[in-house]
């Protein structure tokens, strides 16, 4: 149980890490974050398959593949419903709300909300990756999840600071969006310990949600200024990073 309540503090401070790098460098370029994120997408990408989806194959028995592949679906569709009540993280990090003081607030807000209400589900895959016994693959799974999160936290500063949020509500507002990771991480970790039986459906549900957050959120924002090309290696070497670790330490 510690070492669940380290990691939970651990992926939500990762989002804090992020805003304070994000008060510190309030003019990042688009082709830096988009590296950063996308290489965060390559081992997210990794470790919802290693993590997460074989883990589920392995655990579900006979039904194994059904589980696992109705897992990965509902956990999608549901992060689909949560994007038919908050915009799209792609469409507000490209936009003019550092331009537009007034009259961009209310996108700010909206904003914020997405990436607090995305952090949930990123949190219970950390906390169901718990359920496995294998302490490596889950402290993996977190650290992929937490890398994720530092350019998250960046990329909320500076549109707060411009719409005329003061630097200490910003922050206050930054840290707030970590703490829904943390406790999504303790409600994934308890609902797979009180019913064990749910932990190959868990664990597909929450490598589905990590995809859907991929494809749908990270893969469009990295390609969105013209840095296609560096985004796509980017992902690779996350990826194949998460993989030699995997090896490694497995």
């Amino acid at each position: 149980m510690t070492m669940v309540l380290l990691t939970a503090l651990g992926v939500g401070g990762a989002t804090v890490v992020g805003a304070l790098i994000g008060f510190i460098f309030r003019k990042l370029s688009h082709k830096f974050s988009d590296i950063v994120l996308s290489f965060a997408a390559g081992v997210m990408m990794a470790a919802a398959m290693l993590g997460l989806i074989l883990p589920s194959l392995e655990y579900g028995g006979n039904w194994g593949l059904l589980i696992t592949c109705a897992g990965i679906f509902v956990g999608a569709l549901c992060l689909n419903l949560v994007d038919k009540l908050v915009p799209h993280l792609h469409n507000l990090m490209g936009g003019d709300s550092e331009h537009h003081q007034n009259s961009q607030l209310s996108k700010v807000i909206l904003f914020v909300a997405a990436i607090a209400i995305h952090n949930l589900p990123e949190g219970i895959a950390a906390g169901v990756s718990f359920g496995t016994d294998d302490t490596t693959k889950a402290l993996l799974i977190a650290g992929g999840i937490a890398l994720q999160n530092i350019p998250e936290g960046m990329v909320v500063i500076g549109p707060m600071l411009a719409a005329g949020v003061s630097p200490r509500k910003t922050f206050i507002i930054g840290m707030l969006t970590g703490l829904v990771e943390v406790v999504g991480t303790l409600i994934g970790y308890f609902a797979v310990s009180v019913a064990s039986v749910i932990l190959p459906f868990a664990l597909a549900f929450a490598g589905g949600t990590m995809l859907y957050v991929i494809s749908d959120e990270m893969i469009p924002e990295t390609h969105a200024h013209g840095n296609e090309r560096g985004a796509t290696y980017a992902l690779l070497v996350g990826f194949c990073l998460m993989l030699v670790m995997d090896v490694l330490l497995g």
